[in-house]
C-alpha cells in the first residue's frame, strides 16, 4: 500500500478494473430483490454542474449501499437530448444540432465517468436517435387512433418574425425572448394528448405514493385541480346580441348566483368577435388582449383590463339583464372562454367591479358578527365558503348557508334546463405540438382525401434529418420537400408529412422503462425485463419537477399499461427530491445600472478572525467587487463551480463526499471551499489511519475472546455506529449523520488503538467495518483501502457490516451526574449496579464535589441515563 492519499492514481485505477470487470451492469435475476435506483437524466448541455453532480452522487449512494445488502440493482443513464438549447446553439455556431449534441454527451459522458458512478452504460439511452423515439411514435398513433390523442385549434404564443410557437418562460415583456418581437395570441391546428381522461385517476393513485414526499402529492393535488361545481347557462338577450344563443359558464360558486351582475367572456369569444364588427375601439381592444400571454400565472398577476359590448345576457334566475364585458384575464380555450362575475364575493371580479364602476351586490353576510361589509375595500370574509356566513338579498334562497344555496340553486337551474352539477378539473389536455426542428417527428399524414392518417407501424420511425442547420425563420422541416413529401399509406395519393415535432416533455415521460430493454426491438418495453424492474424503486431529481415532469411520467405509465406494455399503476415507488447547490455570488455595477457578475474563482474573499466576510477583491486587478447572497449555482449569476476542476485538483471521492456531508439530500446545500478542503483532509487521514495499521503486520480481524474494557467499549462503539450508519442509508437517507457516525467511531478508534494480539484484531474488525461503511460515498479509497486491509478479495464482492449484538451488551453503563439540573459530571458504573452504589459513585465525583457545600437534599436517578443531585 502506498504511503501517502493520491485520488487520481487511485481513482483512475479503480474505475478501470471497474470496466474491465462490467462490475455494475444488471442482468434479471429473480433470486435476489431487485432495487432500481434512478437519477432524472440530464440534457447534453456540454458539461455537468454541481447539481448534477449532487444528483447522481445520491443515487450512486443508494445503489452501492443495496448491492452491498444483497439487492440485484440497476443504475442506468441516459440523455435528454431534444430541445431549442440544441438549436440556439446550432444559430450561434453555425453547425447542426445533431453534431452539437452527440459532441456533448461524449463529453459528458467522460465527467460522470470521473464521478466514479456504478452506471451499466449498456442501458444508456438517448432520446434523439431513432431506435428510441421509434417507440414513442408507435404509442401515439395508437393513442391517435384511440382518441386519447387528438387534433384541435390551441391558442398559443406565437412569435410572427421566427415563426414559431414560444414557452410562456420565453415571452418577455411581451416580446419574443430571441428576436423581440412583439408576440401574439393565434390559433393554429395542435396535436392534444388527453391527459385530462386520466385526471381522476392520476389524482386518487396519489394516495398509494407512500414513499413520496407530502409537499409534491400536493402540488400535484393541486395542479389536477378538481373542483366541484356547476354548469350555467345564460340566454343571449337577442335584442342586443343580434343572434341568438347561450352563454356557459363553469364556477364553483352557483351559490352566489344571485350575486352576479355581468359576465365577462374572451378575447376570441364569438359574442366578442360579434360585437366588434363595426366597433374600431372593441377590435383595437380585441388585438391588445390578444397579444398578451396565454399562461395563467401571467393572467393572474397582470392589471385586469375590460371593455364592454354593449350586449347582454339573461340572468337564469332573476331575468335580469347582465352586460357582457370583454376581459384580458379570461382566457379562451379554458372552459367556453367566459365566466359569471360577482364582484362582492370574489377579489378578482370586486377590483375589476370597482375599476369600471360595475354594480356590486352583496348576498353573504357573517352569522355570527356585525355585518359590516363595504363596496370598495375587500375583506377576506367576503369569499368564505364555510358555515359562517347566511344567504341575503336572495329573495326564496335568504338565510341559507353554502351548501344550502348550492343545492337549491343548482336544483332550480336543473329543473329549468339553465344548470347542472358538475365535477372539472383544473389539468388542462396537453398540447405537445412544436413548430421546432430538434425534436422527435409527429408520425401523422395529411393527406387531401383520408385526412389525418397515422404513419403504419412498419414505416417507423419517422426519421428526423439531422444534417439540417436552422436559420431562426420557423421550422426548416416545413421548407424541405424531400422530408414532408409523401403518400398517404391509405391511399396512396401524394399526401404532406406533419413536420412539427413533439414536446420534449414527451420523451423524458417514458425513459425509465426504456431503461428495462434498451435494446429490445420488439415495442417500448420488453414485457418480462419490465416486470423485473419496474417499478422504479428510488428516483431522485430537483424539486422543480414536481408537477410536469412527473405528473407526465405518471400519465404515460398509465398509458402504456393500458396498450399493455408495462404493469402496475405507477412509475415511481420512492421519491427524493435533492436540494439545489447555492454558492456567493459577486458583481460589479456597470454604467448602464447593469450587474457584472463575476465568478466565485476569480475572486479572492477577505475574511475576519471570526471567518466572517468582511469584502472581496477580483484577483485580476486587487479592486474591490460587490458581495452578492448566496444563490443557486446557475450561468446569469455567473455563481458555478467547475465540477472537472474540484475532481482534478482534489478527486471525485472528496467531491462526493462534501456534497454528501455538507447537507441532508432534501434540504438546500451551500457550497463552501473549506468544506471541500475539509473532505480532502478526512480521506487523507483515513488513508493515513489504515497505511499505520497494514505497515504494522498482516492481522484477522477480531473473531472472539477475552477483551479489555476499552477494546469492549471500541467494538460496543463500533457495533453502534453501523447500527447507525446503515439506518442512516437505509430508512433515513441521511448521508451527512452517517459519515460524522464514521468520523466519531475514528476518533474512538484513535484513543484505543494498541499493538497488543487483541487491539490489533480489534483494530482490523473497525477499519474494515469503516472501508464498507464509507464505500457508497467514496468507493474509490475505499476499493484501494480494502485491497489492503484484505489482499486477494474484492470490496464490490462484500457484504454489508452486520451488527453484533454481544458487542452492544456493556459490562458497564456511563451516567451524566447534575446539580441543580446542570451538567457537572460522568460516571461509570456496573450495568447490574443499585441504587445506593450509584449515589455514591456520583457523590464521590471529583467534579461533582464542587458544586456541593454538604449533604444534598435529594438524589434522583433515572435508570440508564443520569443522575440528578439537588443540592
Amino acid at each position: 500500500m502506498q504511503e501517502h492519499y493520491t485520488p487520481a492514481d487511485i481513482e483512475a485505477a479503480a474505475q478501470q478494473k471497474w470496466d474491465q470487470q462490467q462490475a455494475f451492469k444488471a442482468v434479471e435475476d429473480a433470486a435476489k430483490p431487485k432495487y432500481y435506483c434512478l437519477s432524472m437524466f440530464p440534457y447534453p448541455s456540454g458539461k455537468l454542474h454541481m447539481g448534477h453532480v449532487r444528483n447522481y452522487t445520491i443515487g450512486d449512494v443508494l445503489s452501492r449501499f443495496h448491492k452491498l445488502n444483497g439487492y440485484n440493482v440497476l443504475q442506468p443513464m441516459g440523455w435528454d437530448a431534444f430541445g431549442l438549447p440544441a438549436e440556439n446553439a446550432a444559430l450561434k455556431g453555425g453547425r447542426a444540432p445533431a453534431e452539437w449534441t452527440y459532441a456533448n454527451i461524449e463529453y459528458m459522458k467522460g465527467q460522470l465517468k470521473s464521478l466514479g458512478l456504478a452506471i451499466d452504460w449498456d442501458r444508456e439511452v438517448t432520446t434523439c436517435k431513432p431506435d428510441y423515439y421509434r417507440w414513442e411514435q408507435w404509442l401515439f398513433t395508437r393513442l391517435f387512433e384511440r382518441g386519447v390523442i387528438y387534433k384541435r385549434l390551441g391558442n398559443v404564443n406565437w412569435d410572427p418574425v421566427d415563426q414559431t410557437v414560444l414557452a410562456n418562460e420565453q415571452v418577455i415583456d411581451g416580446r419574443g425572448w430571441r428576436s423581440g418581437a412583439l408576440v401574439e395570441k393565434r390559433e393554429i391546428p395542435m396535436y392534444y394528448f388527453g391527459i385530462t381522461q386520466y385526471a381522476n385517476e392520476l389524482l386518487a393513485d396519489l394516495d398509494k405514493l407512500d414513499g413520496w414526499p407530502e409537499q409534491v402529492k400536493t402540488m400535484q393535488r393541486n395542479w389536477i385541480g378538481k373542483s366541484f361545481g356547476a354548469e350555467i347557462v345564460f340566454d343571449y338577450d337577442e335584442a342586443s346580441t343580434g343572434v341568438a344563443g347561450q352563454l356557459k359558464v363553469y364556477t364553483t360558486r352557483p351559490d352566489t348566483l344571485m350575486g352576479a351582475t355581468y359576465v365577462a367572456v374572451a378575447a376570441e369569444h364569438p359574442l366578442a368577435t360579434h360585437a366588434a364588427a363595426d366597433k374600431p375601439e372593441l377590435q383595437a381592444f380585441i388585438a391588445e388582449c390578444k397579444s398578451g400571454s396565454v399562461a395563467e400565472a401571467d393572467v393572474a398577476t397582470m392589471e385586469k383590463k375590460g371593455m364592454a359590448t354593449g350586449q347582454f345576457v339573461i340572468h337564469p334566475l332573476t331575468g335580469a339583464k347582465l352586460p357582457v364585458w370583454i376581459a384580458n384575464y379570461v382566457l379562451w380555450g379554458y372552459g367556453e372562454g367566459a365566466v359569471m362575475a360577482v364582484p362582492a364575493h370574489d377579489e378578482r371580479d370586486f377590483e375589476f367591479a370597482n375599476k369600471y364602476g360595475l354594480t356590486i351586490k352583496q348576498v353573504y353576510m357573517p352569522h355570527a358578527y356585525d355585518d359590516n361589509f363595504s363596496s370598495t375595500e375587500w375583506q377576506e370574509w367576503y369569499g368564505a365558503k364555510d358555515g359562517s356566513l347566511k344567504t341575503i338579498n336572495c329573495g326564496k334562497y335568504d338565510g341559507l348557508d353554502f351548501n344550502g344555496a348550492f343545492d337549491a340553486i343548482v336544483a332550480d337551474l336543473e329543473a329549468s334546463n339553465h344548470g347542472t352539477k358538475r365535477t372539472q378539473f383544473r389539468l388542462r389536455d396537453w398540447g405537445i405540438s412544436r413548430q421546432r426542428y430538434w425534436g422527435c417527428p409527429i408520425p401523422i399524414i395529411h393527406c387531401p382525401s383520408c385526412g389525418d392518417v397515422p404513419v403504419p407501424a412498419e414505416q417507423l420511425p419517422v426519421v428526423l434529418p439531422e444534417n439540417v442547420i436552422p436559420d431562426g425563420r420557423g421550422n426548416p422541416l416545413a421548407r424541405m420537400p424531400e422530408f414532408y413529401e409523401c403518400s398517404c399509406p391509405k391511399c396512396g395519393t401524394a399526401a404532406k408529412r406533419e413536420t412539427d415535432t413533439m414536446d420534449t416533455f414527451v420523451e423524458s415521460s417514458w425513459y425509465y422503462a426504456r431503461y428495462a430493454s434498451p435494446q429490445f426491438d420488439g415495442g417500448m418495453v420488453d414485457k418480462a425485463a419490465g416486470d423485473q424492474w419496474l417499478p422504479v424503486d428510488q428516483y431522485i431529481g430537483g424539486i422543480e419537477h414536481a408537477i410536469l415532469h412527473l405528473l407526465y411520467a405518471r400519465f404515460f405509465h398509465k398509458l402504456m399499461r393500458d396498450e399493455g406494455v408495462v404493469s402496475g399503476d405507477e412509475p415511481f415507488k420512492n421519491l427524493l427530491t435533492q436540494g439545489m447547490v447555492g454558492a456567493d455570488t459577486f458583481y460589479r455595477e456597470l454604467a448602464d445600472g447593469q450587474k457584472d457578475w463575476i465568478n466565485p474563482a476569480d475572486v479572492e474573499v477577505q475574511r475576519d478572525d471570526k471567518g466572517r466576510t468582511t469584502g472581496a477583491i477580483l484577483k485580476s486587478d486587487g479592486q474591490p467587487v460587490v458581495v452578492g447572497g448566496s444563490e443557486k449555482m446557475s450561468k446569469s449569476k455567473n455563481n458555478g463551480v467547475d465540477p472537472q476542476a474540484l475532481i482534478d485538483e482534489f478527486g471525485a471521492d472528496t467531491a462526493r463526499l462534501f456534497m454528501m456531508f455538507a447537507a441532508p439530500p432534501e434540504q438546500g446545500l451551500e457550497w463552501s471551499d473549506a468544506g471541500v478542503q475539509g473532505a480532502y483532509r478526512f480521506l487523507k487521514r483515513l488513508w493515513t489511519i489504515v497505511h499505520e495499521h497494514v505497515a504494522a503486520g498482516s492481522v484477522a480481524a477480531y473473531a472472539g475472546g477475552e477483551l479489555s474494557a476499552e477494546l469492549k467499549a471500541l467494538r460496543f462503539a463500533l457495533h453502534h455506529t453501523i447500527q447507525k450508519v446503515s439506518d442512516d442509508y437505509g430508512r433515513r437517507k441521511q448521508f451527512n449523520t452517517a459519515i460524522a457516525a464514521v468520523m466519531e467511531l475514528l476518533n474512538t478508534y484513535g484513543k484505543a488503538k494498541g499493538s497488543d494480539a487483541a487491539a490489533r484484531a480489534v483494530g482490523q474488525e473497525v477499519l474494515e467495518a469503516v472501508t464498507l461503511l464509507l464505500a457508497p460515498i467514496v468507493p474509490h479509497a475505499s476499493d484501494a483501502l480494502w485491497t489492503a486491509l484484505r489482499p486477494g478479495s474484492e470490496l464490490l464482492d462484500q457484504t454489508w457490516p452486520k451488527v453484533d449484538e454481544t458487542a452492544l451488551v456493556q459490562d458497564e453503563i456511563e451516567l451524566v451526574v447534575q446539580v441543580n439540573g446542570k451538567l457537572r459530571g460522568q460516571i461509570k458504573v456496573s450495568k447490574d449496579a443499585g441504587k445506593d452504589v450509584i449515589e455514591a459513585a456520583a457523590l464521590a465525583d471529583e467534579n461533582v464535589q464542587k458544586f456541593l457545600s454538604g449533604a444534598p437534599k435529594k438524589v434522583i436517578i433515572v435508570p440508564g441515563r443520569l443522575v440528578n443531585i439537588v443540592a
